[in-house]
């Protein structure tokens, strides 16, 4: 079967599972908004130091490099409903503490500093065992619709729900938003902990095997498989061109536009606008084209939003390119994660979902110091195009994996699918 030909199309069932699990993420994902929010502004109350604050962003991505293909060697070891919850338990006494120490004005930025390397590293566990749960709560050709609604729910509990209210809450008090988040964190909890599921199978670990030896066999059985390997290539080198966009996007809008900080917010909004106009979208688009052709349509139209971003100057075509650039994001990243859960056996879909997600977290910072390197050097405008010249480079790689003698892992082989006990 051809892998274009994937088209699983149906809906998930929202009774049971799937409805728990989705609260719990779009419920997290409101936490985590407010938080990302809040954050950054206690640490300029702090210091006036722009490195300083920018290590605290900085501490939120580097754990993902260093141990995220540890974290995903664990959840394929562990029950990953029992390692969500826990996880999600300790994250809301760390944020309580957290919350307690702001309240009492013990902050400082070397405890912010370690507040988001725990959670980060805390989170290389709970998301490459969320990836692996899914498939064991909808049936296989639902996996796409789950991705959909799954993220379509958090960009709008992130992205437009928490905005507004991260202003009132830090108002009522600098800790107020971190009280919040461990609220979400622990109800999060209580829903993942409520799931019945029935674990895949799994092969017998050999005696003597190492966390070192299973991460290998998870690096081998991706790089075996050509459309996951192309997939990983591509996503590693778009993420390259995301950092150098995003870490100049705001310069890019108030500086080479003069749109200020209201263009600047239009610009956010049409992305998001256009991120859920895609989780809508992508169902139809992948019955019309299949996961894989549907990932590098949307990387082709990605380009063409970046050159507009990068040469028209007018806030107007800013913002179309980047509602059409949030809308080909969606799609690329729902089917990405679907066919990750659709191709790769369950006992290695933690460790194959973590080498996506290191290396993306891996070229984001990459992508930043690029970004401003050529703003600096060529213009507030050329991190635009330097990031359509590495999305180019992404499709290009993308390619092979469209041929059609790259097949899928058949839904009867009880590799990627499993059962809710009702």
């Amino acid at each position: 079967m051809a892998a274009t030909g994937l088209v699983g199309v149906r809906a998930p069932v929202w009774r049971g599972g799937f409805g728990r699990l989705w609260s719990a993420a779009v419920l997290s994902s409101f936490g985590d908004a407010l938080r990302t929010a809040a954050l950054p502004l206690l640490a300029a109350s702090l210091t006036d130091s722009p490195l300083l604050i920018a290590s605290v962003t900085a501490c939120g991505y580097l754990p993902w490099i260093a141990f995220g293909l540890l974290g995903g060697a664990v959840a394929d070891r562990v029950d990953q409903r029992r390692a969500m919850w826990t996880v999600d338990a300790v994250r809301a006494l760390i944020m309580a503490g957290f919350a307690a120490a702001v309240a009492l004005g013990h902050a400082s930025i070397a405890l912010l500093i370690a507040l988001a390397s725990t959670l980060t590293t805390l989170q290389t566990l709970f998301d490459n065992a969320s990836t692996a749960l899914l498939p064991v709560l909808v049936e296989r050709e639902a996996l796409g619709s789950a991705n959909a609604r799954l993220m379509t729910g958090q960009r709008v509990a992130g992205g437009l729900l928490a905005g507004p209210v991260v202003p009132l809450l830090i108002a009522a008090g600098a800790a107020v938003p971190f009280a919040a988040d461990a609220v979400t964190f622990l109800v999060g909890a209580a829903l993942v902990a409520s799931l019945r599921t029935t674990a895949p199978e799994r092969a017998p670990r050999p005696a003597g095997s190492t966390l070192r030896a299973e991460i290998a066999a998870g690096l081998r059985a991706l790089w075996q498989d050509r459309a996951l390997r192309g997939l990983c290539a591509a996503t590693a080198l778009c993420n390259i061109g995301m950092g150098a966009l995003i870490a100049t996007l705001v310069l890019l809008v108030t500086g080479w536009l003069d749109a200020g900080t209201v263009g600047y917010a239009a610009a956010m909004t049409a992305y998001t606008v256009g991120s859920l106009i895609g989780g809508v979208a992508n169902r139809r688009l992948v019955a019309r084209l299949g996961r894989i052709r549907g990932v590098l349509l949307a990387g082709t139209a990605q380009i063409g939003a970046l050159v507009v971003m990068g040469t028209v100057r007018s806030p107007i075509a800013l913002v179309v390119s980047l509602a059409v650039f949030g809308l080909m994001g969606m799609v690329w990243n729902v089917n990405t994660m679907t066919l990750m859960q659709q191709r790769s056996p369950a006992d290695m879909l933690g460790r194959i979902s973590s080498a996506f997600r290191t290396l993306a977290v891996a070229g984001a910072p990459l992508g930043a110091l690029l970004g401003g390197a050529v703003a600096t050097a060529w213009g507030l405008n050329t991190p635009a195009l330097l990031a359509a010249a590495f999305f180019v480079l992404s499709v290009t790689s993308l390619i092979p994996a469209v041929k059609p003698d790259v097949s899928v892992v058949e839904p009867d082989d009880g590799a990627t699918t499993a059962h809710v006990k009702p």
